[in-house]
């Protein structure tokens, strides 16, 4: 050590090495240990929420729907209504080519069949019912696999992103819930007011499906300026202004003074004005935790609390704040961490092209652009 002129020296005998070492081992496991606690907690916990499901989704034995068309058929009648009203609002969700695949879910068909045949031998007046009901159920059945099969395609997506699809997930419910907003919400109610298991099942397939394509939806995915020459990369470079090595945090472009600048995924704005630094800056938070930044912008063509979709103009791109000349200085954080945006910009648009596929479920209220 050189302090005032003078040069000592500190020696660190081999036993304080030893101690380190061991302590710092000592500290490595205990984290490795907790991370392993937290990842087993997390997978009993699912674990047990599919057990669940399956055990609440079993199919009605035919001696237990004999015996309700013996008891009352009138509320046979009600429980069919009640299902069919959802049905009803589910047919306007679906798409064209609905596809089923082969996931967890119960299958009725031969205890439905077998219902059918039993209710037409001792009630031929209820056959008509017994058969509207089995294929209600097969309806239902199928429409539960194939959200099981979108939201895996969904989250394979989101994996092809290096993101993490549990925890995009979970910051977009939490989001919708905090917007009071969601997945659809009718289910049907059987005429004791209990809850069809079916219909339960289906229910949590189609909230679970829903996040995560919102969260797919929140992706950088399109190239935030008209000019996609990249003039500084995302990391370490010199400083334009102190010329001494600084984190970048983001990525620059560079193009005409005005030019149009882009949202690059859908979502809400949370600031729009000044910011130190940044200049003119149009920050969009995203439904599934992620935030983009827009900044050094010459006009604000946006407002706080406004809708954006992907594509959609924000402003122009300018020079405003510590800028050297016109460019955009475009961010991606996650939790407040910023990392780097140009993977999503690079592959985001061929991976959501091969997740959307087709089959995009319809929506009865598209949100027009502003």
């Amino acid at each position: 050590m050189r302090s005032q002129g003078q040069v000592r020296f500190i020696k660190i005998s081999s036993r304080m090495q030893m101690g380190a070492a061991a302590a710092a081992a000592v500290l490595a496991l205990g984290w490795a240990g907790s991370m392993g606690v937290m990842a087993w907690n997390n997978y009993v916990a699912e674990s047990s929420i599919a057990s669940f499901q399956a055990e609440k989704a079993r199919v009605a034995s035919t001696q237990e729907r004999l015996k309700a068309y013996g008891d009352n058929i009138d509320s046979v009648v009600e429980d069919l209504k009640a299902r069919q009203e959802t049905l009803d609002a589910l047919v306007e969700m679906l798409p064209e080519d609905i596809q089923a695949v082969d996931t967890n879910v119960t299958d009725s068909r031969e205890e439905a069949a077998e219902t059918v045949e039993k209710v037409g031998a001792y009630f031929p007046q209820a056959r008509g019912l017994a058969e509207v009901e089995a294929r209600q159920l097969a309806f239902v059945e199928n429409m539960t696999r194939y959200a099981d099969w979108r939201a895996a395609r969904a989250e394979r997506a989101l994996r092809m992103l290096n993101l993490d699809p549990q925890a995009m997930e979970r910051a977009t419910r939490d989001d919708v819930q905090a917007a009071m907003g969601g997945p659809l919400e009718i289910l049907a109610t059987t005429a004791d007011g209990s809850l069809d298991p079916r219909f339960e099942r289906l229910g949590l397939s189609l909230a679970r499906m829903s996040a995560l394509e919102l969260a797919l939806d929140g992706v950088p995915q399109i190239a935030p300026a008209a000019d996609q020459r990249i003039t500084s990369a995302f990391g370490y470079r010199r400083d334009p202004f102190t010329r001494r090595a600084a984190m970048h945090s983001g990525i620059d472009f560079k193009g005409p003074l005005g030019s149009p600048i882009y949202a690059a995924a859908m979502g809400q704005v949370s600031f729009a004005g000044w910011k130190s630094g940044y200049g003119k800056c149009v920050e969009i938070s995203h439904p599934n935790g992620m935030m983009t930044r827009y900044a050094h912008l010459s006009r604000i063509d946006v407002a706080v609390g406004q809708s954006i979709d992907a594509g959609e103009t924000l402003g122009g791109l300018g020079s405003t704040g510590r800028s050297t000349g016109p460019h955009l200085h475009f961010e991606v954080r996650i939790n407040g961490r910023a990392v780097n945006p140009r993977p999503f910009l690079e592959a985001a648009p061929d991976v959501l092209k091969e997740a959307r596929g087709s089959n995009a479920i319809r929506s009865n209220s598209p949100r027009t652009r502003d």
